[in-house]
């Protein structure tokens, strides 16, 4: 019925995963995009590494504020991670069904995963916006959602679709790196294996390791569109005016001109190793509970389907007798959720 019941599990267990990451490494997020957004030179900077934004936020007696946004970073987080995981396994399932081939090869894997990243950019960009502006704003003085999205035009929410839209690119080479090595990883168990069957998962470590690893590469390839989203994205300076007040940036080549005329080259990789600490590790994290959660969603979500055809078939007065009350090819589900849980 037009229901992708492997893609929901997908993106249920991506979105679990997102959550998770996001909220443990929240503090180091925030430090990194105060540090990214700030472009002025010389005497006028106001951080020189990320232990200066975190003892600023020591010094204001507002410890607390390095979470501020975190609801809104934890919407955005969730939405975002279902969108693309959602879009991902759909378009790569009526790939492999319409190409009839077993699974994709490289080329296919990052179109099919550059158009679930403009999918997500696009759905959840007014979030991330509001997200960036509620953390870079000063310690303290963040302001709600509500507030934020209704004082923004919907220019200035979609401001930075266009480097977000470049950095499709990322999660897309991220996660083909993680799915070609996943596969080679797990060939052999994947071997005979039915439709309906549990998925085989990776190891927590190997999840881990692997995550990092593609992360990295995506990372500093596509590191200068991601300072210019941020710098574009940031909330305005209350304490210290800035000579392009009157001037806000609003593409991603008016960013990378004032980069380039203030900091130089290096400026394009300012904050790049605080980029990839953070990204890296969120990543791999994400990636790592998604594994681990992927099973258990998948049983949930088989038990809910196989007692909704029952609810159904019971309406509509046929007697099952015992033994035959799940559908076919769903005979285990009650052990494989007993096996979840067990976890």
């Amino acid at each position: 019925m037009g229901f992708d019941f492997d893609a929901l599990a997908e993106a249920t267990s991506g979105a679990v995963g997102g959550l998770l990451s996001t909220t443990i490494l929240y503090p180091l997020d925030t430090c990194k995009t105060k540090y990214q957004a700030e472009s002025r030179e010389g005497s006028a900077r106001k951080y020189r590494s990320l232990w200066d934004v975190l003892w600023e936020a020591v010094e204001s007696r507002n410890p607390l504020s390095l979470y501020q946004g975190l609801a809104t970073k934890n919407l955005q987080s969730v939405v975002s991670q279902f969108i693309y995981f959602y879009s991902y396994s759909f378009l790569k399932n009526q790939y492999i069904k319409r190409s009839g081939v077993k699974r994709m090869g490289t080329g296919p894997n990052l179109i099919v995963a550059a158009a679930a990243g403009a999918c997500t950019a696009v759905l959840t960009q007014p979030l991330d916006t509001a997200s960036a502006r509620m953390q870079t704003s000063s310690f303290g003085k963040s302001k709600s959602l509500v507030r934020t999205l209704r004082e923004s035009t919907v220019k200035e929410l979609w401001a930075g679709i266009e480097p977000s839209i470049v950095l499709c690119s990322n999660p897309a080479i991220q996660y083909t790196v993680f799915e070609q090595l996943k596969y080679r990883l797990l060939k052999k168990g994947q071997v005979g294996v039915a439709a309906e069957s549990a998925p085989v998962v990776l190891s927590a470590f190997s999840a881990f390791f692997l995550g990092a690893l593609s992360k990295s590469v995506a990372t500093v390839i596509t590191y200068p569109a991601i300072r210019s989203k941020v710098m574009i994205q940031a909330a305005e300076s209350d304490d210290v005016k800035d000579k392009n007040k009157d001037k806000p940036i609003r593409k991603m080549h008016q960013a990378f001109s004032l980069i380039w005329n203030r900091e130089g080259f290096f400026g394009f990789y300012k904050g790049l190793n605080a980029q990839i600490l953070k990204t890296v590790l969120g990543a791999a994290l994400m990636l790592m509970i998604k594994e681990k959660t992927t099973e258990f969603t998948w049983a949930v979500l088989l038990a809910i389907r196989s007692w909704s055809v029952q609810g159904k078939k019971r309406v509509q007065g046929v007697k099952l007798p015992p033994g035959l009350a799940t559908p076919a090819g769903s005979s285990s589900v009650a052990a494989l959720a007993a096996k979840a849980v067990s976890r």
